[in-house]
């Protein structure tokens, strides 16, 4: 199915990427339109050189398509009488709480994972990513759900978890996609951020915190979009780490990336990553492949 259909904005659109608009709208029907366009432009490869969306173009795309009856756009945001968004307070005003917390991981228990809403919780939680993971809080499409690591109220460390990857040949092959069947690929979500803080030096935690997620985030997916993925990936820079936490968890470690990436350029490669997922459901190829019609999968299976 990739009978060019028209072009817009100097891009080629086919059928297969009409079909990918339609997906993303229906799966994430809670993304704003900025959201959306930012999404898609992901999944269709609509990307600068540098590996930017084009969400601009894409979003006068969507409008044109709207008022071709093509789908149902989500309303316009609204914004402050400036033309913007109302922005958060500074970054530099948010205060944390550093203090070295060097013990047993016995003596912190219960460790929990606690989602950060919108609000004080999202903001200081940005504000760790930003200051102490190597890939700080970059914009992330679709779906994600934001936690903190703690023991009580103390704060250890805090995850991400937000749309997979579209394509990754060693976990397609695993899984047994073909190119052209990924309409359940919101049912797979990818650890993309893990940060245990710089003071904090217990051992075990960050395995704990993994197992930790794999029981629980079925639950919250369910609860804040209604539907439970079923299957966990994440990617490891081997130029930093090396995966223990991953593999003390018991997560499945399927091979590496290529180190190319979308928009390598000439003579420039990418730290290799090795490629860790965890299945959620002991039927999570038939759910991804289509075997099995999509129902809202029992956590406790």
């Amino acid at each position: 199915m990739n009978n060019f259909i028209f072009t817009f904005a100097g891009r080629k659109f086919t059928e297969e990427d009409m079909e990918h608009i339609k997906w993303a709208r229906e799966t994430y029907p809670n993304l704003s339109r900025t959201e959306l366009a930012g999404t898609i432009c992901h999944i269709i490869d609509w990307l600068t050189p540098s590996g930017r969306a084009k969400v601009q173009q894409c979003s006068s795309l969507l409008e044109e398509l709207e008022k071709e009856g093509f789908l149902d756009l989500p309303p316009k945001q609204v914004q402050s009488t400036r033309g913007k968004k109302q922005s958060e307070k500074p970054e530099e005003s948010i205060e944390v709480d550093q203090t070295p917390v060097e013990c047993d991981i016995r003596e912190l228990a219960p460790i929990t994972l606690e989602i950060a809403y919108s609000g004080d919780s999202l903001k200081r939680w940005r504000h760790y990513v930003n200051q102490h993971h190597l890939l700080q809080d970059k914009q992330v499409f679709g779906s994600r759900l934001q936690y903190f690591i703690k023991s009580g109220e103390i704060e250890l460390g805090c995850m991400q978890i937000s749309a997979a990857a579209w394509a990754l040949e060693v976990r397609d092959c695993w899984i047994g996609w073909e190119k052209e069947h990924k309409e359940n690929l919101h049912l797979l979500v990818n650890q993309n951020r893990f940060l245990i803080f710089p003071w904090v030096k217990v051992k075990n935690l960050a395995s704990k915190a993994l197992s930790l997620l794999t029981r629980q985030v079925q639950k919250d997916w369910i609860r804040e979009y209604g539907y439970a993925p079923v299957l966990l990936e994440t990617f490891v820079d081997l130029s930093k780490f090396d995966g223990a936490c991953y593999q003390a968890a018991n997560w499945k470690y399927l091979g590496q990336t290529k180190g190319t990436g979308r928009t390598e350029k000439k003579g420039v490669r990418l730290s290799r990553k090795a490629i860790y997922v965890y299945p959620l459901h002991r039927q999570f190829r038939s759910y991804l492949k289509g075997e099995l019609p999509y129902q809202v999968v029992d956590p406790d299976f």
